[in-house]
């Protein structure tokens, strides 16, 4: 069994009853795995796939936007499609069949989806799920011979983390969550100004997912299939959605990739709107009333990380406050800053944030290649203002190409365990957690992904009808 991860579970179990019980149950079991040497994903390159044959699981608001951008892709073949409910295959066969593609196969029930993981006419299993079969999906994709990329988190538990983490090592398939902030233009340009030394040693960053859902999702009848969604609001604490605003933010401080997190501290406030809606919501419609009574999280989680190499990162999660959208994005160095939200975007390589023709010549000079190779293509496409088909464009490419993708497994892992870690912290008076490294060491040898266009860049986008 690999030593950090042996020291992380004596520390967790030398810790309080109360963040024991937070954290899985079976840790112990798969750490007492064989400590043989795994095969390090960082930096894998699979072998080339002209075609890219998708099976595409959870077609509801987030599959079928996925399938309409995917359908623009060169050398992307949509062959299976899987659904809990019928009705959700019978709108996404209609968005292919408008636009004169092949109809896939479809699958339904309740685990369709193994099928599907199955068939042998699947490359890539793509999962826009609800939260829970996000790994489970995933892990037997990976089992039988398929690469995985999976809406976020990635995993919910600790476990999964590292169950992600073996599965993908042992068969050698990629597991990609699909974070699209990371390709957001903004984000995209301070990571490779961040990579060309512009902010110098970063030392600080803050992120978070400042997102009102509360009247037109969570305390919404159709918002969310079975209201899954506020479901997982229900009875847990911490950071619950953390990798919006950490994904951008860990790539410019290379976690994973020279650095990595090392602990954390979270503190929760209490919930002060979602009990209150539902109860006054249950007082005049009965299907609310088993939502009434129940303990929610709380509405702002702040989460501070400090990694190996002595930096920080703040990341906030609110789903449930009436304030403006937010993922802050700040990178802080020792040259210089940018930050996002609020708005405009702003750079700053001194003391006053620059002026207009200033940020122009940023722009000119560190817009990284992919977004002058697709950028206006991903902008007339669509999909959160183009940054998710940057996304889908650039994991295409790089299968068809044979390249490494931007983000790992490890990536997934680190990422998604602060879900877990941030609720067994912040249940806890905010003790301080340890994060585990699932690279195992690796992370001092591995090295950041390629912002370039070498070897790649070569598929090309269909005019397909609308």
């Amino acid at each position: 069994m690999p030593t950090n991860r042996r020291s992380f579970l004596r520390n967790v179990a030398l810790g309080s009853g109360a963040i024991a019980s937070a954290l899985p149950d079976n840790s112990y079991a798969h750490a007492m795995q064989s400590a043989q040497a795994p095969f390090n994903m960082c930096g894998f390159a699979a072998p080339k796939l002209s075609t890219v044959r998708i099976g595409l699981v959870g077609t509801g608001s987030r599959g079928t936007g996925a399938i309409d951008r995917l359908s623009y892709i060169d050398g992307v073949q949509i062959t299976a499609l899987c659904d809990k409910y019928p009705k959700h295959l019978e709108k996404s066969q209609a968005i292919l069949n408008k636009k004169g593609l092949p109809a896939p196969k479809t699958y339904t029930g309740e685990e369709g989806w193994k099928a599907l993981c199955e068939s042998n006419d699947v490359d890539l299993v793509y999962v826009t799920t609800p939260w829970h079969l996000h790994t489970p999906i995933s892990v037997y994709a990976m089992k039988h011979g398929k690469h995985a990329a999976s809406e976020v988190p990635a995993a919910k538990t600790i476990d999964e983390c590292w169950e992600l983490v073996e599965t993908s090592e042992k068969t050698r398939q990629h597991m990609m969550m699909l974070e699209n902030c990371c390709y957001d233009f903004f984000e995209l340009l301070t990571l490779n100004m961040a990579r060309n030394g512009m902010f110098g040693e970063i030392l600080h960053a803050e992120g978070a997912y400042i997102h009102d859902l509360g009247k037109d999702y969570l305390l919404n009848k159709t918002g969310y299939s079975d209201m899954w969604r506020l479901k997982e609001n229900t009875g847990h604490q911490g950071n619950l959605y953390p990798t919006h605003g950490l994904g951008p933010i860990a790539q410019c401080m290379n976690i994973n990739r020279g650095d990595k997190f090392d602990h954390l501290v979270s503190m929760s406030t209490s919930d002060f709107t979602l009990a209150p809606a539902l109860k006054e919501l249950a007082a005049n419609d009965d299907f609310f009333k088993p939502y009434a009574g129940k303990t929610y999280r709380g509405n702002m989680n702040t989460t501070i990380i400090k990694t190996d190499l002595g930096k920080t990162l703040m990341v906030q999660h609110d789903v449930s406050s009436p304030r403006p959208y937010s993922r802050i994005h700040l990178v802080s160095g020792t040259k210089g800053a940018a930050q996002k939200y609020p708005g405009p975007e702003r750079i700053a390589l001194g003391h006053s944030w620059m002026k207009p023709e200033e940020l122009k010549g940023m722009y000119d000079k560190y817009t990284p290649p992919i977004v002058r190779h697709i950028g206006d293509i991903a902008k007339n496409v669509g999909g959160h203002g183009g940054m998710d088909f940057i996304m889908d464009w650039r994991l295409i490419d790089c299968l068809r190409n044979g390249l490494p993708l931007d983000q790992d497994v490890y990536d997934a892992a680190s990422w998604s365990s602060i879900m877990p870690l941030s609720e067994a912290s912040a249940i806890n008076r905010s003790k301080t957690v340890d994060v585990p490294d699932f690279t195992r060491g690796a992370w001092k040898q591995n090295k950041p992904h390629d912002m370039t266009l070498n070897g790649g860049g070569t598929t090309g986008v269909r005019a397909v009808l609308k």
